[in-house]
């Protein structure tokens, strides 16, 4: 798994990797480059003959990104009852859009795949953080129970009993049938044309009649602070949007890795769109509107 007396050079490689962790752990960048910092900050704390005993550098630190995840976890519930309105992950942009004004924004070193897509990240803000670190750290990056044992303090047997409780929560909230590439790339250019030209018997029609719209504003924008049911409503919505805000532009645009819309009026980002699609009606939409979640995308009103 690695030397002993690894040197900066190898254990600054390690950066990417854990940055993805902490991102499907959290579902904030923020939270994410912070813990990564911190498990830095006590990698560089050790004896310099501490490090050099260290066989792998890489373990060690995932091990301790890990633990301040799970400790991050246990506090964000509490954060997050006092948020304004519903709590979403942040979107990710593609590594083409992102903004690189913002120097090493961690969203330039994600991994985009089906891990980090808004319905799976959605699905693991249900989960215990136990359960939620023994899951992601097991299923996604295949680390051994051993390790993760490691990190939550209990036995391998627990963690993947955590692991495959974790599991269970996935099957039960995935889509039965959900369109991948460009059956949903389709759907949501087609939602996009029919929301510009505020076309609302379009938007129904792309709509399942159970569709559920979320948004997240976080108490800074504008937004609903409950989830929209229904196709019919959320279509009336997006047209009295649309009505309210005259010049907004909508562009195509990958949200964590699939479809989506990003929103932007007179050059600043308003909103990131990402979509669950399934037999071509959009099943669930996830607004981001919060823009201290906006920054990788561009400029956002302040």
């Amino acid at each position: 798994m690695g030397t002993a007396g690894a040197g900066s050079g190898e254990t600054a490689g390690e950066r990417p990797q854990l940055i993805n962790v902490a991102y499907r752990l959290l579902g904030s960048l923020a939270e994410s480059e912070d813990a990564v910092q911190e498990a830095y900050a006590r990698w560089y704390a050790l004896p310099r003959s501490r490090r050099d005993e260290i066989v792998s550098p890489g373990a060690w630190l995932t091990t301790v990104t890990g633990r301040i995840c799970l400790d991050v976890l246990g506090s964000a519930r509490a954060r997050r009852e006092r948020y304004v309105g519903a709590w979403l992950p942040d979107p990710l942009p593609d590594h083409a859009e992102w903004d690189h004004g913002h120097g090493t924004d961690p969203a330039e070193q994600m991994v985009l795949d089906e891990s980090v897509t808004m319905a799976f990240l959605v699905v693991l803000e249900s989960m215990t953080p136990a359960e939620r670190v023994a899951f992601v750290l097991h299923d996604v990056f295949r680390y051994p129970f051993a390790e993760i044992a490691g990190i939550l303090g209990r036995t391998p047997a627990a963690c993947k009993q955590l692991a495959a409780s974790g599991r269970r929560r996935v099957r039960v909230a995935r889509t039965p049938v959900t369109a991948a590439g460009a059956g949903r790339a389709d759907t949501v250019r087609h939602v996009k044309e029919a929301w510009e030209t505020k076309d609302i018997a379009a938007l129904v029609g792309l709509l399942d009649p159970a569709a559920v719209m979320t948004a997240d504003g976080g108490g800074l924008v504008g937004t609903v602070l409950r989830p929209i049911e229904g196709g019919a409503r959320i279509a009336q919505y997006l047209i009295a949007i649309a009505d309210k805000a005259p010049g907004l532009e909508l562009l195509e645009r990958s949200v964590n890795g699939v479809p989506g819309l990003v929103a932007r009026r007179a050059g600043a980002v308003m909103t990131v769109a990402s979509f669950d699609v399934a037999d071509g009606r959009v099943t669930r939409i996830w607004a981001v509107r919060n823009p201290q979640k906006l920054r990788p995308w561009g400029p956002v009103r302040p």
